[in-house]
């Protein structure tokens, strides 16, 4: 057993990976094709699976944005009477309709698929298989092959891009600021990890943050479209 291996988790992601480089292989019948394209492929299976989490949690970042004013008037208003504050905000989230723990949700179902693509990944065949510019999907990042950092570099941007994006609407500059040097330690440490893990983990970590780059824009359009639409006038008052 691997590091951190659930095994059936684990045994349902060598089979789903499986049927999938099976079906890509049977068109491109050549590994250092078929296996990057499965990769691709299964994470964006993975991600759309998850789109309804995104969707909640940015529903809940874009209300929570809102409700800051609110919720520092409550602050300053009933600093001296934890109890009372703790009830007025807890009506505030219920009246923004936000839920406090619905930005965890996407990282707590990510973080079980990771563990068990990084055991999948690592007792895969994956040796001498290469694809575009990676050489190995096996090896992780060494300086023998200078190229082999550039997957790792990507990870960072797309990771810090990615977190930018979600706290886009963010209207307080002290949330906003906090949330700019969370995306930056995130990027650093996921850039140090990227590097240690092989290249094939790191090309699902990329792709997923692609992914939600481009449905980020999505939902925020929407959201921003919704809270821009002028109230209807009843004209029969």
């Amino acid at each position: 057993m691997t590091f951190l291996e659930i095994p059936a988790l684990n045994n349902l992601f060598v089979s789903f990976f499986s049927n999938i480089d099976k079906f890509v292989f049977s068109i491109f019948p050549t590994k250092n094709i078929s296996v990057g394209l499965s990769i691709i492929i299964m994470t964006i299976i993975i991600r759309t699976l998850l789109v309804p989490l995104y969707v909640t949690q940015m529903k809940s970042m874009n209300g929570m944005s809102k409700m800051g004013p609110e919720a520092k008037k409550l602050q300053t208003k009933y600093k001296n009477d934890p109890k009372k504050l703790q009830e007025e905000t807890s009506k505030l989230y219920k009246e923004y309709g936000v839920n406090p723990l619905g930005g965890c949700l996407p990282l707590l179902f990510q973080m079980p698929i990771l563990l068990a693509l990084y055991n999948v990944f690592y007792t895969l065949h994956l040796s001498g298989i290469s694809f575009l510019w990676i050489h190995d999907l096996s090896k992780s990042a060494s300086m023998a092959d200078p190229t082999s950092y550039i997957l790792p570099i990507v990870s960072a941007l797309t990771t810090y891009l990615s977190g930018m994006l979600m706290s886009l609407n963010t209207t307080d500059e002290a949330q906003r600021k906090q949330s700019s040097t969370m995306n930056i330690v995130m990027s650093v440490v996921l850039l140090f990890m990227s590097i240690k893990f092989n290249a094939a983990l790191v090309l699902y970590w990329v792709t997923g943050n692609i992914f939600q780059v481009i449905q980020s824009r999505v939902v925020l359009t929407i959201l921003n479209r919704n809270d821009n639409t002028p109230m209807k006038v009843d004209s029969s008052k």
